[in-house]
């Protein structure tokens, strides 16, 4: 039966039309959700927490890093990092940063805002072109994009910029399968596939199981014909697609194998149920309110999920298309009865949630935004057939709503505070937010109430209501949420504007490019916003060798470098020279005393109080004593910083090749470890160093002057595959010494140039293996094939669909039948052309 809801009520029924209102309505949104924003920042969009410390530096040290020629190592990245290793998972394969090339360095941070607009109207395109096939009304996919990009996922993950990129790749990967099993249409899976891995492998590896799972699902109910020929062109493309995103995949490989955080599977009762209770109702409550902050959780402030992505929010429609979805009694998508309810299963079990990250017990929920596509799907299919009863959608996710919103908001909490005992109502974190959040859960109710009103009555102007209301309610729900976001920041826009991005080029040292700097008690990433070198960095995917050193010293590494000042032997080991402080609290304002020994106020540069170290040691320094890994792990944790600056580390092996050079140190357990000591040794680090030490796009280049015996000179750059060193010209073995480092041996009474360069490993093999999947795929392409001739409209929910009878659901997917095609679809005359009968449905 044709549905009753007319089509042409936005911009027009011409196919192209749609697409159009797919993309420029969510545009539209956007724009008047960050335009506000960018106004207040002087131009900027300015967040909180990760967006601004690490987005904006990042996209900017990036772009400046590209545009300069160096694709290989980041001297600015902590204490040095690939490239494409490190920022694969950020941006480095992202479309839209690559659209910053365009423009000159000070404009990217002013770009974030505009590219975030352009994200978003591709999030809703991209759900466009998979929804669109399901429904005979493809107002009502318009409608689905919409509430994919501005859903909860979404709008969370505005703290996580590249985080968009995934939600528009995984749509597009869905409907290229679905493309495959319907039509045979070669290609679009290659396509896609590759795209999503090389723009995000860990958001890939998710997709890659969610598409298992779909295309299983859809196949065991009949949805998906199954053929030996399709098994063999799905899993050819897919594993096609993968390989040609080798040029990526592969060097950030031999990165984040180096990771220890990957090697973290789940395991016991923590596989079967989370250890905290209130992650159940955080899981729960995501469906039917608008997400919490990230860092900010407000209804369950104790579920451990702060930057968990924890968020699946329908805006306006929350569950009530899904709840009418599952009590619709049809045959037709009864793969996706069976699929929704195995998906909520995966978010409440651990290692299933865990499956969607290759089976990592870190507690993420950051594949939701695969979810809350297929909760949009129900819901349009609900909209798409006029046999739903919302009625029974509407009263059930009301009663929900209202019964988390009084458990939390009333539940009597009893608590002694100085020995008395007092009562308080409502569990939540933020009271006022909290009450605000339930607001626009009710509002979204009542407004889909009067747009399901209309739809019921088969009102002309449904289309335009719902479009309008939906918009402005994705719009008003979306500027509270960032708008509370940035009230969150621990610093203001005007002190990120003037002091952090723009601060860097005022700074006046001329060696600050060349020797590491310090950070007391400032904004993360700091040295990345003035593209300096530092040893404070605040990002995930550095090299293990960084991870290594820091664990061995009694640091914590895990996201980040922040190594606290009772670590003061580290300052000098890592050639840090100058430190910066913002507020003041280095330095005793009575005793002069700072919070770490020997360093020297300088003067004020950018309002910020520059020191100088008195113990500095340059890159390239040398040792008269090693010790074993042995005898380091035998020192204290806490004295190893000091330790490290009185002998070198090496292995036994090491020990034994270089004993004509250095001496093995008698006695650890002798070593003082005082201030005045540290002081001594580095004094001793610095009797023969290396001068000029200058970093370049392909590596660096030091010189140093020997006396009477050979030397193994120390580097405090990071030990990975992709370094080789050269002497005077003569290549020579590089030795990884003090748990992480590089040094290299040099001759004695030698004026000596060593020179490291640097090549992304596996970026080579990457590019070949890239090469000749273009090959393949090319010469795949160009075998003929007979496609199925394209039925659009042929799985659109319909009165057929609708179990009221014993209909063959298989024969009647297959089938020919005219009725089955929606009037609005022209036909094809019988002499077209092969194009046209073979039209994709990813036009």
């Amino acid at each position: 039966m044709e549905n009753a809801i007319p089509q042409n009520t936005l911009l027009g029924n011409k196919k192209g039309h749609y697409y159009l209102k797919a993309f420029l309505i969510p545009a539209i949104i956007a724009i008047v959700l960050f335009l506000p924003f960018i106004i207040m920042d002087k131009g900027y969009f300015l967040y909180y927490g990760d967006f601004n410390v690490q987005q904006i530096p990042f996209y900017q040290m990036i772009h400046d890093s590209i545009q300069n020629g160096n694709f290989g190592w980041s001297n600015t990245t902590d204490l040095g990092a690939d490239i494409v290793g490190s920022y694969s998972f950020y941006m480095i394969a992202s479309p839209f940063f690559w659209l910053t090339m365009l423009f000159p360095s000070p404009a990217v941070p002013h770009l974030m805002g505009p590219l975030y607009v352009l994200k978003f109207a591709c999030c809703s395109l991209s759900a466009f072109v998979y929804l669109k096939r399901y429904v005979k009304n493809k107002d009502y996919a318009v409608i689905g994009g919409i509430l994919y990009a501005f859903s909860g996922f979404g709008v969370y993950n505005i703290f996580f910029n590249h985080f968009h990129e995934a939600m528009i790749t995984f749509p597009l990967l869905l409907a290229a399968v679905d493309e495959i099993m319907y039509t045979g249409r070669k290609g679009v899976l290659v396509i896609t596939a590759f795209l999503s891995c090389t723009i995000n492998y860990y958001f890939f590896a998710g997709q890659a199981v969610f598409a298992i799972l779909y295309w299983l699902v859809k196949l065991a109910c009949g949805d998906f014909e199954f053929t030996f020929k399709k098994l063999i062109q799905i899993i050819f493309e897919a594993v096609l697609g993968f390989a040609a995103s080798a040029f990526i995949f592969l060097p950030t490989l031999a990165t984040i194998t180096e990771n220890p955080r990957i090697s973290n599977s789940p395991s016991g009762w923590s596989a079967l149920l989370y250890g905290w209770e209130q992650r159940y109702m955080h899981i729960i409550e995501s469906f039917f309110f608008p997400p919490d902050l990230p860092a900010r959780p407000n209804f369950t402030p104790d579920s451990n999920a702060k930057w968990a992505s924890v968020a699946a929010y329908l805006p306006m429609f929350s569950m009530v298309g899904v709840f009418s979805f599952m009590k619709l009694r049809k045959k037709k998508y009864k793969w996706l009865k069976y699929l929704l309810p195995m998906l909520f299963l995966c978010a409440l079990v651990p290692i299933l949630n865990s499956a969607f990250q290759l089976f990592n017990a870190s507690y993420y929920a950051r594949w939701y935004y695969m979810l809350t596509l297929v909760m949009v799907l129900a819901t349009i299919l609900c909209l798409d057939s006029e046999r739903a009863n919302f009625k029974y959608g509407l009263n059930f996710t009301f009663g929900i709503t209202v019964g988390i919103a009084a458990a939390i908001g009333l539940m009597p909490k009893t608590e002694k505070v100085n020995g008395i005992e007092t009562t308080t109502y409502g569990l939540m974190e933020y009271p006022e937010r909290f009450w605000i959040y339930v607001a626009f859960a009710l509002i979204g109710l009542v407004l889909t109430t009067i747009v399901l009103y209309l739809w019921k009555n088969k009102n002309k102007n449904f289309m335009r209501v719902t479009s309008i209301l939906l918009s402005i309610f994705c719009a008003g729900y979306s500027l509270y949420i960032v708008g509370t976001g940035k009230d969150q920041g621990q610093y203001k826009s005007d002190f990120i504007i003037s002091d952090v991005i723009d601060g860097g080029s005022r700074l006046e040292l001329d060696d600050i490019k060349d020797v590491r700097s310090d950070f007391y008690d400032c904004m993360d990433n700091m040295g990345m916003f003035w593209q300096i070198p530092t040893i404070q960095a605040f990002q995930s995917v550095v090299p293990g060798s960084i991870m290594d050193f820091y664990e061995s010293v009694g640091v914590e590494r895990s996201v980040a470098s922040r190594p606290e000042a009772d670590y003061y032997g580290l300052r000098s080991f890592l050639s840090c020279k100058y430190l910066f402080n913002y507020n003041g609290k280095f330095r005793n304002v009575v005793t002069k005393e700072t919070k770490m020994p020997y360093w020297t106020y300088l003067n004020k540069q950018n309002n910020f109080d520059v020191y100088t170290n008195d113990c500095y040691i340059p890159y390239g320094f040398t040792y008269d004593e090693y010790i074993t890994e042995k005898q380091y792990e035998q020192c204290s944790e806490s004295n190893r910083h000091l330790l490290l600056l009185k002998a070198m580390v090496l292995t036994d092996e090491q020990a034994e090749k270089y004993s004509d050079i250095l001496t093995k140190a008698k006695n650890i357990y002798k070593y003082e470890y005082t201030e005045e000591e540290y002081k001594k040794d580095c004094e001793n680090r610095n009797k023969l160093t290396c001068t000029d030490t200058k970093f370049d796009n392909g590596g660096f280049t030091s010189h140093i002057t020997t006396k009477d015996s050979d030397e193994l000179v120390f580097f405090s750059v990071p030990y990975t595959k992709g370094w080789t060193a050269y002497v005077n010209g003569k290549q020579t073995d590089i030795e990884k010494v003090n748990v992480g480092f590089m040094a290299v041996r040099v001759p004695a009474n030698t004026r000596c140039e060593i020179r490291f360069d640097y090549k992304t490993p596996n970026f080579t093999l990457g590019l070949g293996v890239t090469g000749a999947c273009v090959v393949v795929f090319i010469a795949y392409m160009l075998i003929p094939t007979k496609l199925k001739k394209k039925k659009e409209g042929k799985h659109a929910l319909s009165e057929d669909n609708i179990e009221t009878d014993e209909i063959d659901i298989s024969s009647y997917a297959n089938s020919e039948v005219e009725e089955n095609i929606p009037q609005e679809i022209e036909k094809e005359p019988e002499n077209s052309s092969q194009d046209k009968n073979n039209e994709s449905d990813l036009e």
